[in-house]
C-alpha cells in the first residue's frame, strides 16, 4: 500500500524522486527504496511526505485503491466513503466511517441540499442553520 501510494502521489504532483528527496532531506536512493518497498521512512519523514503530497498520513500508509471504487487517494480533508443503496422509501445508511468522521449520531438532523448538475449534499442541520444565520445577519461565514 504505502509504496504504491507514494509512487502514485509523487507522479500526480509531477515530482521526480530527486525532487521529493530534496524536499524531504534524504537521498534519491532513499525515496527509490521506499517506492520499491525495500525500506520505510521513519515517522517524521512519513509525516513530511504526507504534508508535501497533501494527503493524510493514514491515507498515505493505508489507502487501498481497489477498496475505494478504483479511485486514487483523495486530497487531505476529502473522503470517499464508498457506495450506499437507496431503500424503497429513499432511505440510505451513512457508512460508519463517515458518521464517525463527521460526528453524526442517531437522532441528529441533516439538511439535504441538491444541485441538479452536481448532485446531493448532506450537512448537519445545526451547522447549516448557523451558517444561514450568519449570512442573513451579514456577518462573515
Amino acid at each position: 500500500m504505502f509504496k504504491d501510494n507514494l509512487v502514485q502521489l509523487r507522479k500526480l504532483k509531477s515530482l521526480t524522486q530527486e525532487d521529493l528527496a530534496e524536499r524531504i532531506g534524504v537521498t534519491r536512493q532513499a525515496v527509490a527504496k521506499w517506492e520499491a518497498g525495500e525500506t520505510m521512512p521513519d515517522l517524521e519523514k512519513a509525516k513530511l511526505l504526507a504534508e508535501i503530497l497533501e494527503v493524510s498520513l493514514d491515507d498515505l500508509a493505508n489507502y487501498e485503491t481497489e477498496a475505494n471504487m478504483g479511485l486514487g487517494i483523495p486530497p487531505k480533508g476529502k473522503h470517499i466513503f464508498g457506495t450506499v443503496t437507496v431503500g424503497d422509501k429513499g432511505q440510505i445508511v451513512i457508512p460508519a466511517k463517515a458518521r464517525k468522521t463527521f460526528g453524526i449520531s442517531p437522532g441528529d438532523q441533516l439538511v439535504i441540499l441538491g444541485d441538479e448538475a452536481q448532485g446531493l449534499a448532506a450537512l448537519k442541520a445545526d451547522i447549516f442553520l448557523a451558517m444561514a444565520d450568519k449570512i442573513r445577519k451579514g456577518t462573515e461565514v
